[in-house]
């Protein structure tokens, strides 16, 4: 897959929130899933570690694209504010020695999640990347071999993705019981549904109906405390 931004978006729906559906669910699905996908090779093979580095990188990029829903200031090519480089920090402190993803660098503070997620600097440090200077421009590569090089290309598809000014555009569907991952295409970059058909008239309705039990709640109370002179 060459377009990296569709990458994140395809490696964090592996797990579907609302079906509860996971298409890696063990080891052996997680290297095919990756070797499908040219990220590993047809013959790499994954341990229960490996999956259990997927996992953690998967719920901890879920918690990053959702905090892409909060509006931050843009430059003329789409690029974020610091908040956006304050998200991908655990990607370059991965490769830093004395960063916090590194031997003595401090501990980050969890990231809120599904508990599933991790510091991102934590997760990534297990996905070391270098960089080299290639023929065309400088690319990221996998430090490890295998299974965990696979993963790590998804975290330099995250570097990728910032690199094109597309990472603020990635997105989790802000419907609680959905949270799909999708790029938002919109002109102002507003869009908080993966589908305004069926999740944007989910959570409609819901506040509705609240809305509703609500005004209806408080005539009751109304009716049951008359006013006096």
């Amino acid at each position: 897959m060459n377009d990296p931004a569709a990458l994140v978006c395809d490696f964090v729906n592996t797990y579907d929130v609302e079906s509860g559906a996971d298409t890696i669910p063990s080891p052996a699905a997680l290297a095919a899933w990756l070797a499908g996908r040219g990220l590993a090779a047809p013959s790499d093979t994954a341990t229960a570690d490996d999956l259990a580095l997927a996992v953690a990188l998967r719920e901890t990029l879920r918690e990053a694209l959702r905090r892409n829903h909060a509006p931050r200031n843009r430059d003329a090519h789409g690029r974020g504010d610091a908040r956006d480089r304050d998200d991908l920090h655990g990607v370059r402190d991965a490769d830093a020695p004395g960063g916090p993803g590194g031997p003595g660098g401090p501990a980050d503070d969890d990231v809120p999640g599904d508990g599933r997620s991790g510091p991102p600097s934590r997760v990534l440090a297990g996905l070391p990347l270098r960089v080299v200077l290639t023929a065309g421009e400088p690319a990221l590569e996998p430090v490890a071999e295998g299974t965990p090089a696979g993963l790590a290309r998804i975290a330099a598809a995250v570097m990728a993705a910032h690199a094109a000014g597309m990472w603020s555009r990635l997105k989790v569907c802000t419907e609680s019981t959905c949270q799909w991952a999708f790029v938002d295409s919109s002109k102002n970059r507003s869009r908080s549904w993966c589908s305004m058909r069926v999740c944007g008239n989910r959570t409609k309705t819901r506040a509705y109906r609240a809305r509703r039990q609500a005004e209806t709640g408080s005539r009751h109370l109304r009716a049951g405390f008359p006013d006096t002179v």
